[in-house]
């Protein structure tokens, strides 16, 4: 029996966004757990669609013994402030320490990270963090982290990890998936006893969120290569990270890393997969539409099919560091009296305080939206009917979210012009059904559907979805890296597909 020490800390970083994570955004029980230490860890975790409660549950499963540490996640937003990253850094740390210390020393450390974190003071900050991890435990000790999907890649993590696994979906069904598979790959390492040969590769542009998305293609097919170059032999493991592009940090954009039993099968496969990139980066300049563009198309086709057209607010979503809170798309909703149309999920607790005070059936005037201070943003105001009120207390059950406790505070359904807004007092990407059934809306029944995300709903609306557009409403979660004001890219990466190369 090896004894195995967990720990985790997510956060996603988008540079350009307007709030920073403070210590208390990593404490707050938005659906996932808050900030948990020890034994704790294990009830917190159970249950959830999270690489940590993956591996922990394989781990034991094969018979090893785990020893957990401390396990957090924010909500993606600006830099993760120097006080929250000393503190959570400094806890880490002390509880891997007092287990070095005990009678009973991990032999073997699981990590689960995000991978594209930034501090106010650090660009890595998974890098770093990794560094003083390995200050305690020594270079010798087996060292596996699993990262999302969008993490931007750096040498001083794969420096630092004998070996990184990543999600292989967007949406990020396959995250309790990703542990269990970075538990075998730690057995394998344990069993075998010999570190694996690394291959790294950055690839040279940007690749919009909303063309990351593994269910369609290009993406699509760059996965199928990455499914059928890890069976090689002499490869043990490989992952493609699209990268997270608002980001401007020098390590910004996809990157590939393969592990091997040599070093020419990793080399080769990692040259395979940085290719498969590559050949398709036309592809991954899809159209966004303007609001009014999207609102019109929509009603002129809504109604034809089955299920509503589904407008992406992904300039606003949550997940990407937006604060739900912009009102681009409603507005055009309104304005083009797009009748019968829903969207979701607004975040505005004065609003939703408002509507809960006045009670269903009531009316009240409100200016909703453009809390958070964003320049440029002002809030819709109107005469809005509080048609239904909730809790925002619920489970949710797609796929992505599936078990996750979410804890949205006081929420409201408000009716403008015919037009429906589901509010609510914390903001949370719309990415599951249950956060419109919670207010009484069936999503499959709506005409028009405007959802605060980018590529997280497809997991849970495609089925039901007519169509999907994606529209570059204003907001802080910029959809086309070409706009954003990058200032510390490397040289010679292209901000677009087939774009310029910085520096020329």
């Amino acid at each position: 029996m090896t004894v195995i020490a967990v720990g985790g800390w997510h956060h996603e970083t988008n540079t350009f966004a307007p709030t920073l994570a403070t210590y208390e955004a990593f404490t707050r029980d938005g659906g996932r757990p808050a900030l948990c230490r020890g034994e704790d860890m294990l009830a917190a975790l159970e249950g959830f669609n999270l690489p940590a409660a993956g591996f922990i549950d394989t781990a034991l499963a094969q018979g090893h013994e785990v020893r957990p540490l401390l396990w957090c996640e924010a909500t993606p937003s600006a830099a993760v402030t120097r006080d929250a990253y000393e503190r959570i850094s400094a806890m880490l740390i002390e509880d891997l320490e007092n287990l070095m210390a005990s009678d009973r020393p991990p032999q073997a450390l699981y990590l689960d990270l995000h991978g594209a974190m930034v501090a106010e003071h650090l660009d890595d900050g998974e890098g770093e963090f990794l560094s003083r991890v390995r200050g305690v435990v020594g270079d010798a000790m087996p060292l596996v982290a699993s990262l999302d999907l969008h993490a931007n890649v750096t040498a001083a993590m794969v420096d630092r990890a004998d070996v990184l696994v990543a999600y292989r979906t967007y949406p990020h069904v396959d995250r309790r998936e990703t542990g269990e598979r970075a538990a075998g790959v730690m057995d394998a390492l344990l069993a075998g006893g010999r570190k694996p040969d690394k291959a790294f590769r950055q690839v040279p542009f940007l690749i919009p969120l909303t063309w990351q998305c593994t269910m369609v293609e290009p993406m699509a097919s760059v996965y199928d290569a990455l499914a059928e170059g890890e069976v090689g032999p002499g490869v043990l493991s490989a992952s493609v990270l699209a990268g997270f592009p608002l980001t401007d940090i020098p390590d910004c954009g996809p990157s590939v890393v393969a592990y091997g039993r040599d070093a020419e099968a990793a080399e080769e496969l990692a040259d395979r997969l940085s290719m498969a990139i590559l050949e398709r980066e036309e592809a991954f300049d899809g159209k966004f539409y303007s609001p009014d563009e999207a609102v019109e198309y929509a009603i002129s086709r809504g109604g034809e099919g089955s299920g509503p057209i589904i407008l992406a607010d992904t300039q606003d979503n949550p997940g990407a560091g937006g604060n739900a809170d912009t009102v681009g798309i409603l507005d055009a909703l309104v304005r083009h009296g797009a009748k019968g149309a829903v969207l979701g999920v607004m975040c505005d607790a004065e609003v939703a305080a408002a509507a809960h005070a006045a009670g269903e059936g009531a009316e009240i005037t409100a200016s909703l939206g453009a809390k958070s201070g964003q320049p440029g943003h002002t809030p819709l105001t109107g005469n809005y009917r509080v048609e239904r009120l909730g809790d925002g207390r619920f489970t949710a059950r797609g796929p992505m979210y599936d078990g996750f406790r979410m804890r949205l505070g006081p929420m409201a359904l408000l009716n403008l012009d015919d037009v429906r807004i589901a509010v609510a007092s914390a903001k949370q990407q719309a990415a599951d059904k249950e956060m419109f059934r919670h207010l009484g809306v069936e999503p499959a029944e709506v005409r028009i559907l405007a959802l605060k995300s980018s590529v997280h709903f497809r997991n849970d609306f495609t089925d039901v979805a007519q169509e999907i557009l994606v529209v570059e409403a204003p907001g802080p979660s910029i959809a086309d890296p070409a706009k954003l004001p990058f200032k510390r890219l490397r040289p010679g990466l292209r901000i677009k597909p087939k774009g310029k190369p910085l520096g020329e």
